[in-house]
């Protein structure tokens, strides 16, 4: 049963994630609509938060109580930026939360405002929602006033089966994207097996796409956006070109570099041209980390330096000189 769940997972990954790629917290958010009723099972059912990086612990530690005095099982915390990480970060969300049965989600948000809050069914696709799926919403600037509301309305108007809930946030689950072995090298065997590089969907992107491969000296064939991996390996290909795109300290996490939370910066190895250059980005910014992923044992190879950056071109780019670096190509 889980087999059969992964693969399903899998071959609708790339068609509900390759539109994410490079979304922000507010576009996925604008796809739900809003000011919908309470989801009928939120009392009865499992559910999961989504939070972002301003939220602090004592806020998820009030909203974690206030949700089991409601009935709100909340079993897990997740930074917004690992449901927004790429089609193997989202993959591997999507199949964690299907296997523990999540059956909601509620999206916290944070501003100068204040609060606010969209809960939702989850679909148990790598999507996570619908496009115009209902959500109910509500915010307040004072987060204690608005988790009286959450209470108010759900005690008026659903039923409550969940008793047994925990108190405390759990916010340090580990979800791992990388199936397969991970190595910090390049996948030799792509001097001669074919790679398939997963178009964006989006003219402008596809075409500088094109042109950062021009110099890619093995094969390899631009794709279709949508294609899954079991039917890009009955094409003949054997490796897929894969990134995460979060802030530095959750890529690194996801990847499994040592991701010390205390820092305040990372070192990446860039290439101005085709010359090695260092960079120091800030931990808390957005980068753009490339891997090169055998499709059939989903082994990763995330090259031999940590090549992240701020933006996908360069960060691309970055990731394919270092690979002609390695073999001495350039």
């Amino acid at each position: 049963m889980r087999t059969l769940l992964l693969i399903i997972l899998l071959a609708s990954a790339q068609a509900q994630v390759v539109a994410q790629a490079f979304q922000t917290e507010e576009q996925f958010l604008s796809s739900l609509t809003p000011n919908g009723p309470l989801p009928e099972k939120l009392l009865a059912t499992r559910t999961v938060v989504l939070y972002p990086p301003a939220l602090t612990w004592k806020e998820m530690q009030s909203i974690q109580q206030s949700f089991a005095d409601t009935g709100i099982d909340a079993i897990g915390w997740f930074d917004m930026d690992m449901l927004l990480a790429g089609a193997d970060a989202s993959r591997s969300l999507a199949l964690y939360l299907t296997r523990r049965n999540v059956g909601h989600l509620v999206f916290v948000q944070k501003s100068a405002d204040g609060y606010r809050f969209l809960i939702t069914p989850f679909n148990s696709k790598p999507s996570f929602v619908d496009p115009g799926q209902s959500a109910w919403t509500a915010e307040h600037k004072e987060l204690a006033e608005l988790l009286k509301h959450v209470y108010r309305t759900a005690a008026n108007s659903l039923t409550r089966q969940n008793f047994l809930i925990n108190s405390h946030p759990e916010a340090n689950l580990a979800i791992n994207p990388i199936v397969g072995r991970r190595s910090e090298f390049f996948a030799i065997d792509l001097k001669v097996d074919q790679l398939a590089v997963p178009k964006f969907g989006d003219e402008a992107l596809d075409a500088r796409l094109a042109e950062l491969f021009a110099t890619y000296p093995f094969k390899y064939q631009l794709t279709e956006p949508g294609m899954s991996e079991r039917e890009l390996r009955s094409k003949g290909f054997l490796y897929i070109l894969r990134f995460v795109h979060a802030r530095g300290s959750i890529a690194r996490q996801l990847l499994g570099y040592d991701a010390n939370k205390e820092a305040s910066e990372f070192t990446s190895v860039a290439f101005d041209g085709t010359e090695p250059i260092t960079k120091t980005l800030p931990a808390d910014a957005k980068v753009f980390k490339f891997y090169f992923k055998h499709i059939e044992s989903g082994n990763v190879f995330l090259g031999t330096k940590w090549d992240a950056d701020s933006s996908w071109d360069q960060a691309l780019w970055n990731h394919l000189m270092a690979f002609k670096s390695e073999l001495k190509l350039n």
